[in-house]
Parts: C-alpha cells; structure tokens; sequence
C-alpha cells in the first residue's frame, strides 16, 4: 500500500507541476506558494502563450488532469458524446465526467484523491446499489448507492478522507458518513461542481470542435 500511494502521490505531482497550479486544492501543495511552473529561471523559465489554442490546450489539460489524467481517447470520447446531447456542450462533459464512479467516490468523500478513489474501485471496495464495481469510469445514475466494502470501512484512508475538514461535501451526492454510504442525487451543472482552481469547459469544446 505504501508503494500504491508513493506512485499516487507521484503521478498527482508530476501533473500538477505540469499546470503549475494546486489542482485539487490541497492544504499542504507546493503550489500554494509557488505560482508559476518549476525551473531554473522560475516564472520566466517558459513563456506564456495567449494564443486562442493555447488557452484551450491548457483548459483541456487542467480538466483532464483534474479527473486523475483520463487518457485522450477517452476524454475526446466524452466530449463527442456531450457535443450530440441536447443542452449546453460545456455542461454536458461536464455531467458526464461527474458520473464517473471514481468522481462520485471522490466527491463523497469515501477517498482523499481521485486516484486513491481509483484504487479503492479496482480492488474491489465499491459497491453500487449492492453490486461490486471494479471499473472506475462506471456510469453512475441519479438515484444510485454507493456503498464501501467492510474492510475498507477500517482503511485509515477512507476513515481520515470522510473526516478531513480539507474539502465539502458536493451538493448532488448525498452522504451518510456513519454508515459510509452515499446517494448520487442528481447530475451537476458546471457551476455547482466545486473546483478548487478555475475551469473552463467552454475552451475544451472549442479546443475540439476546431
């Protein structure tokens, strides 16, 4: 387990120095002091583009990093599938990445990092309306229960994430922490997901859609 959250801790650095922000907002982030990208010179190491297709790059690489660095295929797969959904594109990807089972996880608190909720999900400790799920992109419906094996109840991880004063509770997963269970109450709109840093969707569908 140690070596699993070393590689965790690991993988979550190397994408946050990559964006050089604090993605997931934690207390104790290098970046909270630090505001630019590591390097010899500091913050003039690397130029900043602010051309139009940097700017969506940049958004599609801090919305995919965000959700534990979901691979291209993948993602592109997501907005494709929000771009045919009725609505608004933006809010569309972004209901469909909050579906995600280890997102849910995440949200409920059941584990401190997305890619901690992540293992959790493919060792077998997350059940949904009583059935165990291994697969972390899972869809998850409004409606549905998550629940946590037994064991995993005892893991100081999951224990210590629930307690954590570092993060709320989303308002569309409702949680009942003492029997570790949550309800996925709804599908979110892009202004009711609580982002630590600064989102823009917008630019990831006009990152695609060029």
């Amino acid at each position: 387990m140690a070596r699993a959250g070393a590689k965790r801790s690991t993988r979550k650095l190397k994408i946050a120095r990559s964006l050089g922000v604090n993605l997931w907002g934690q207390a104790k982030s290098p970046f909270n002091k630090r505001k630019y990208k590591p390097g010899q010179h500091g913050p003039t190491s690397r130029g900043v583009s602010s051309s139009d297709y940097a700017k969506q790059m940049r958004a599609k690489q801090t919305l995919k990093g965000y959700y534990g660095n979901i691979g291209e295929k993948k993602f592109h797969a997501y907005y494709t599938e929000a771009d045919n959904m009725k609505g608004d594109t933006p809010d569309n990807l972004i209901g469909l990445l909050e579906r995600r089972l280890d997102a849910v996880v995440y949200r409920a608190k059941l584990a401190p990092t997305v890619f901690s909720s992540r293992q959790l999900i493919s060792h077998g400790h997350i059940y949904v309306n009583g059935k165990r799920v291994k697969i972390a992109s899972y869809r998850v419906n409004p409606g549905d229960v998550i629940t946590v094996s037994e064991k995993a109840k005892q893991m100081p991880l999951v224990v210590l994430a629930l307690e954590s004063a570092e993060r709320n509770f989303a308002d569309y997963v409702n949680v009942d922490s003492a029997n570790f269970t949550a309800t996925f109450a709804r599908v979110p709109m892009f202004d009711e997901v609580p982002y630590p840093v600064q989102m823009f969707p917008d630019l990831v569908v006009e990152f695609y859609s060029r």
